[in-house]
């Protein structure tokens, strides 16, 4: 079997999509699945619209050599990619780890809905209108749908796509070589604190501050985004002397700052299934998340790490204040054996 991996991100890139990629690219020709990865950081330059049209003609010349393609998103490379693989006559395959015309609704439009809400709602913006239409359009294409979680299962069904069409399958993630941490983060004081992600609304990371001023701790905050100067006047205020901003990071430094950690804090209020929350566990640092999307999956409250309630600053301040050093496991359901056997299963279904 030949595939086509069609890739928003690929390594040195950070992010899921570029993990995933990696994983499969180098597991898939071990189980006799030759994959050639067409990555968008090839277009990228080039100017809107005609970004997209070039990156259809790569998938469309790779797929018509191709048994079948496979998008790692369901927008930006998976319209082109269905596209292609349509012309090609082949099997199309997408990966769905969240909604984004919610996302980009939340950063753009004022929408102010949960996800959960959202996805139940037709009064919306007309821009988040097109990209939900977008997403469905190339979900509802697909011959199969995988998520990583089962909660994004239930949001990719509300979107009116057949259930029995949608393969769970649980992330992996890559724990390469430690890189280094930075030298402002290594001088902060004791006990640390760290968060990473986009620095977005749903992240919450102003609550995360606010737990910190409460028990005088030190803050690293791994990530960039349109919330940065805002978040940045609110830990001066609140933390001085006390933080850091270190914008993005190498994987490798990531996992270094993770691990320097007392304890890792994810307390956003929409998770699909989040990497660093597997990677954490991986690296045997405390963990405490929000009961938001997916974070059940991965956390077992008071096994593995704690959660608490989405926007509940007072129950993150008690966990924090509870947190302890136990030793953290990456569950077996997270190993990249199972990830790479349930897709290579997927792909010999076609």
């Amino acid at each position: 079997m030949r595939i086509v991996i069609a890739t928003p991100l690929y390594p040195p890139e950070i992010g899921g999509p570029a993990t995933y990629a990696k994983i499969l690219a180098e597991a898939l020709p071990k189980r006799g699945i030759e994959v050639e990865l067409i990555t968008f950081s090839g277009v990228r330059h080039l100017p809107k619209i005609i970004r997209h049209c070039a990156y259809y003609r790569r998938v469309l010349r790779a797929a018509r050599v191709a048994d079948a393609v496979l998008a790692l998103d369901p927008v930006s490379v998976g319209l082109p990619a269905m596209r292609a693989a349509k012309r090609a006559g082949k099997p199309f395959i997408v990966k769905i780890v969240g909604d984004y015309a919610w996302e980009q609704g939340r950063q753009r439009y004022d929408v102010a809905e949960s996800l959960d809400k959202f996805v139940k709602t037709n009064d919306v913006p007309l821009a988040v209108r097109v990209l939900r239409w977008v997403q469905t359009r190339v979900a509802a294409t697909a011959t199969r749908v995988i998520v990583p979680s089962e909660y994004l299962k239930k949001i990719v069904a509300a979107w009116s796509i057949p259930s029995e069409k949608i393969e769970v399958i649980y992330n992996a993630v890559l724990l390469e070589n430690l890189g280094t941490v930075p030298d402002a983060v290594a001088k902060l004081p004791r006990p640390l604190v760290v968060t990473a992600g986009r620095l977005v609304p749903w992240k919450n990371i102003g609550s995360v501050i606010d737990a910190a001023e409460a028990l005088s701790a030190s803050l690293a905050i791994i990530g960039d985004g349109p919330e940065r100067a805002l978040l940045t006047q609110q830990a001066e205020e609140k933390i001085p002397g006390r933080f850091v901003f270190t914008g993005q990071l190498s994987h490798a430094d990531t996992l270094a700052t993770m691990q320097s950690a007392a304890v890792f804090v994810l307390n956003s209020s929409y998770e699909g299934l989040s990497h660093l929350l597997i990677e954490a566990l991986a690296l045997g640092v405390p963990v405490i998340a929000t009961n938001a999307g997916g974070n059940s999956e991965v956390i077992e409250n008071g096994v593995n790490g704690m959660l608490v309630p989405v926007g509940d600053t007072h129950a993150l301040v008690q966990a924090l204040v509870a947190t302890h050093r136990p030793r953290s496991e990456n569950g077996s359901k997270f190993s990249e054996e199972k990830m790479v056997t349930a897709t290579v299963e997927l792909l010999n279904s076609l």
